[in-house]
């Protein structure tokens, strides 16, 4: 037989010892030393694939091994038994069943109790599977619970400390898909990630991709060059948008680009974005601001300026007056806004607007149209 019958007998073998530790009644009815009549009348009329199709297949499975073992070579680093550990266990013993038992005792739930209630879920035809896959749903929710409940809880230190201590625990497995939302809680709430395991995270395309905004903020931080490529789409999103509707034949639309309150504008989806991509880093809000103002002089766009004073307004609306506070521009921002809102300019906001307006040197002119909306 070829290797792909060997393998599948050995499976069958695995699979009939399991069986057996499931519960009473049930019976072993597969003999892996022959295949019956009609399953090698089977396996002989089948034909053989084309060679290609073999490489194709074979570097399919060599590609699925790696990522599994990767995936679980975590559990080894925590000193916990391994698919392939238990795979050279069944290989190598001259009795599975009693190999599997001790698999089970070792490395299942340490509760003796249990053991006398495991019969009544086979009475109940609930897998062995099915039940340990519930307790162990149950307890990550537990565990994610008590991260958030840590997070939130006692001194900056203290509770830092904890989350770290966990991270460096459960970080070793976070390539297996089931312990992922935890370790990927864990860097969430962590202000400050250590260096190394944002740069694996980093590195990595996969962990990049599903890690919170916050874990994301850390990276792009210090990795200007990812950040604009992640800002970038948007901002020529956000540049469509508002030529679309600036000249679309339809007056509905061009209605609604002229009289919509500034409010309602920064509600817009690029904005937005950009609001929870930067939440309360001041780099990475300089870096959009550098973004725009490179963008303007090379375009002379004044959508780029819109979009700065809109942006520095979604801030302001939800208080991150980290940002506020060291924007030069925010006053005079707020006040121009107060003033579309309204509708009307007073003699007292005109003052203000143009103070801001001579405090421009000489020669700043350039850049003027990046701090402000004209």
């Amino acid at each position: 037989r070829g290797s792909g019958h060997r393998e599948a007998a050995s499976h069958q073998c695995v699979s009939a010892a399991a069986a057996a530790k499931c519960g009473p009644g049930l019976q072993i009815t597969v003999s892996v030393g022959e295949a019956a009549p009609g399953a090698r009348a089977v396996a002989g009329a089948r034909t053989e694939p084309a060679p290609g199709a073999r490489a194709v297949a074979g570097a399919r499975a060599m590609a699925g091994a790696r990522r599994g073992a990767a995936m679980f070579s975590g559990l080894q680093e925590l000193g916990i038994a391994s698919g392939d550990e238990l795979k050279e266990t069944l290989t190598n013993c001259a009795e599975p069943l009693k190999a599997i038992d001790q698999f089970q005792i070792e490395n299942g739930i340490l509760l003796p109790s249990l053991q006398s209630a495991l019969p009544f879920l086979d009475l109940h035809s609930i897998p062995r599977l099915e039940f340990h896959q519930s307790v162990f749903d149950e307890l990550r929710d537990k565990l994610l619970d008590k991260v958030a409940t840590i997070a939130s809880e006692g001194k900056d230190g203290d509770r830092y400390n904890k989350l770290e201590d966990l991270l460096g625990k459960c970080f070793p497995l976070v390539k297996v898909p089931s312990i992922q939302p935890v370790v990927m809680c864990v860097m969430k709430h962590l202000p400050k990630v250590p260096e190394e395991k944002l740069k694996l995270v980093m590195a990595d395309k996969e962990l990049y991709k599903i890690c919170a905004t916050e874990v994301k903020r850390q990276i792009w931080q210090d990795n200007q060059a990812l950040f604009g490529d992640e800002v970038s789409p948007l901002l020529k999103q956000y540049i469509i948008e508002k030529e679309n509707a600036l000249f679309s034949s339809e007056l509905s639309v061009l209605h609604n680009f002229f009289s919509a309150s500034p409010k309602t504008r920064r509600q817009g989806e690029v904005v937005q974005k950009l609001t929870n991509m930067i939440g309360k880093n001041v780099k990475l809000y300089d870096m959009v601001l550098q973004f725009l103002r490179t963008l303007f002089l090379r375009t002379r766009n004044v959508h780029y300026c819109t979009l700065r004073a809109e942006l520095l307004m979604s801030l302001h609306d939800l208080d991150i007056s980290e940002i506020c506070s060291v924007d030069p521009c925010h006053k005079f921002t707020w006040c121009l806004d107060a003033c579309i809102r309204e509708r009307f300019v007073d003699a007292k906001r005109a003052r203000e607007l143009q103070g801001f307006l001579d405090g421009v040197k000489k020669g700043q002119e350039q850049v003027l149209g990046p701090r402000i909306r004209v």
